[in-house]
C-alpha cells in the first residue's frame, strides 16, 4: 500500500538512535556522524518497489555527498517476522549488491521509525550541524511507472543548500513510498487511526 510521509516539523532535533549495522553488527548512533557537517536519515527497505526504483540514486548519493562531509545512513524497521525479505541478511546482501558505502541500520523495535513518525519507504531526513531537521520529504518526482527519470532533484537541492549554509526551501514535497510494515498491533498514533 503506497502512502506519503507525515512530514516531520522542520526544526525537530535527530532523534536518538543506536542500532547495528546489517554488514558489520557495529552499533551505529547520531554521535557516530559527529564530525559530518550534515546527517541525511533514509529509511528503506530491500524489498520495496519503490525503494528499488531509485536504487541508483541511493548509490550515488553516498558517492557524490559522502565525500562532502555528509554523514549518511539507512534505517530499516519492516517486520521481518511477516517480510522476510526485509531480515538483515537480506538487507547485507542489498548493501553488497549496490555498493552503497554508508552504514544500513536495522530497527528491529521499530523505536526509532516511531520516533521519526517514519512513515513509508524511501523516507528521508536531513538534518544540519546542530542535528536539526532543515529537509524531510521527496527524492524528485519521479515514481515507479510514472516515467520520470530520477534524479534525486528535491533532495540534491536542499544537500547543496545545507552545504553551502543556504536555507533550504520550505516548500517540501512529502515522499511517497510502501507503508512501513509494523509489526501487528504495533502500528504508530500518527497516522489518526
Amino acid at each position: 500500500m503506497a502512502v506519503i510521509s507525515t512530514m516531520l516539523p522542520l526544526g525537530t532535533k535527530a532523534p536518538a538512535f543506536n542500532l547495528p549495522d546489517v554488514t558489520t553488527g557495529k552499533s551505529v548512533s547520531v554521535e557516530t556522524f559527529g564530525q559530518n557537517e550534515l546527517l541525511l536519515v533514509i529509511f528503506l527497505c530491500q524489498h520495496c518497489p519503490y525503494v528499488k526504483h531509485i536504487q541508483t540514486e541511493l548509490v550515488k548519493l553516498g558517492k557524490d555527498y559522502g565525500p562532502k562531509n555528509v554523514g549518511i545512513v539507512g534505517i530499516s524497521a519492516n517486520d521481518v517476522a511477516n517480510y522476510p525479505e526485509d531480515s538483515p541478511e537480506h538487507l547485507k546482501a542489498m548493501v553488497a549488491e549496490l555498493g552503497l558505502n554508508y552504514p544500513i541500520l536495522y530497527d528491529e523495535s521499530q523505536a526509532v521509525a516511531k520516533a521519526y513518525r517514519a512513515a513509508c519507504t524511501p523516507e528521508f531526513y536531513l538534518f544540519d550541524r546542530n542535528r536539526a531537521l532543515v529537509y524531510r520529504g521527496q527524492l524528485d518526482d519521479s515514481r515507479p511507472k510514472n516515467g520520470l527519470p530520477v534524479t534525486g532533484k528535491d533532495l540534491r537541492s536542499a544537500l547543496d543548500k545545507a552545504l553551502a549554509h543556504e536555507p533550504v526551501e520550505g516548500d517540501q514535497k512529502p515522499g511517497m513510498g510502501c507503508n512501513i510494515k509494523w509489526k501487528p498491533g504495533q502500528e504508530p498514533d500518527y497516522f489518526g487511526h
